[in-house]
């Protein structure tokens, strides 16, 4: 299919066949994060416009999941997990694990290609934020959230994720 497939093609585009030929041939890997996690790192590159964690949250829930940004839409509407069947799904808090083993599986030399990671100062440094920005919402935005994410909670293990809480 690669005379079918150009940069700008969306796998939208092809019908069923054709998508389920195409993704047979690749290797499918999804990087999944704390939707948590990823509305904190939006916020602090300031994709918001609003000053405040709360206010930002707002936002995000007054977009509503179809007109949300894909910065804070949840994974599961833009990955699509039930209907691809993904070859890897790598966990942000894992990532020179993870890393390792995949390009390990890929026949790629595994030292040399993998930045310097320090998974424990990161899922630290994630918890704590997560405390400071979880404490700014309210509690009816806390749980608009966890059921904005709902199916993304379902489908990956945020077991340490405020929003599952």
């Amino acid at each position: 299919y690669h005379q079918l497939h150009t940069k700008e093609t969306r796998l939208s585009k092809f019908n069923q066949t054709e998508i389920k030929a195409m993704l047979g041939s690749y290797t499918k890997v999804l990087f999944v994060r704390d939707p948590f996690h990823r509305l904190i790192a939006t916020f602090l590159q300031g994709m918001g416009i609003n000053p405040s964690f709360s206010s930002f949250v707002q936002e995000v829930l007054d977009s509503g999941i179809h007109n949300s940004s894909v910065a804070w839409k949840p994974l599961v509407s833009l990955c699509r997990p039930c209907l691809i069947q993904y070859d890897y799904v790598v966990m942000f808090g894992f990532l020179r694990q993870e890393l390792g083993h995949l390009l390990h599986r890929a026949g790629l030399p595994v030292g040399s290609l993998l930045p310097e990671l320090t998974d424990s100062q990161v899922q630290w440094t994630y918890r704590w934020l997560s405390e400071q920005m979880f404490s700014e919402l309210s509690a009816q935005q806390k749980k608009q959230l966890s059921r904005f994410y709902r199916w993304d909670l379902a489908a990956f293990p945020f077991s340490s994720s405020f929003l599952s809480e």
